[in-house]
């Protein structure tokens, strides 16, 4: 017996892997459809400052694009913004960028915002943002270049230049938070909300 007892697959508004790998470890059949949103125009555009209000703003929108598209599905979107201070960054733009923003964070501690919304026919039935507290070991350039040159171009899809759950881990001496939270997607209160609309069993 299959713990999803919706009649259609949920929607996932996004590409990324990690997103996918927790859904699938949790058992949730899901469809991956990315939102054709431009980003950074619908940040700029909100004159939004906050990172948690921002990751909620582009999760909310990626959800209502896929779902105005696919009526009476269940379509989540999710978003992830990365803070040092007041500084917020984005995916690194190639190895060079990448560096960059390895040597800012280093030695420091930065916050993870990710949040997610789900859409129902066109309306968002409920958005959230969790927060994840990462601090970074203090790095050489010798350190980053080796870093780099073993991750490849993987560090120019996630914010920050890492992925915690590939070769990234090696760059954190602490970590505060939810593991979901840091890979982009806080399951536990997703989880929650598809129980309370009966789409698990468990």
């Amino acid at each position: 017996m299959s713990i999803w007892l919706g009649k259609d697959p949920l929607i996932l508004a996004s590409q990324s892997r990690a997103r996918q790998m927790l859904l699938s470890n949790a058992g949730i059949p899901f469809e991956a459809i990315p939102a054709g949103i431009d980003e950074r125009a619908v940040q700029k555009d909100s004159g939004l400052t906050a990172p948690g209000e921002i990751a909620k703003l582009l999760a909310r929108e990626k959800a209502l694009w896929v779902s105005s598209r696919n009526p009476g599905r269940y379509v989540v979107g999710a978003d992830q913004t990365l803070a040092l201070g007041d500084r917020l960054f984005s995916k690194p733009a190639g190895r060079a960028a990448a560096a960059e923003q390895l040597r800012l964070l280093a030695g420091n501690s930065h916050a993870l915002h990710s949040a997610f919304a789900v859409a129902h026919d066109g309306k968002i039935m409920l958005a959230d943002v969790a927060i994840a507290k990462m601090t970074m070991r203090s790095l050489g350039e010798s350190e980053i270049e080796a870093y780099l040159e073993q991750a490849g171009v993987a560090v120019t899809t996630s914010v920050g230049a890492y992925q915690l759950e590939g070769l990234g881990v090696h760059l954190f001496e602490r970590i505060e938070g939810d593991h979901f939270t840091i890979l982009g997607l806080p399951l536990l209160p997703l989880l929650a909300f598809l129980r309370s609309e009966r789409l698990l069993a468990v």
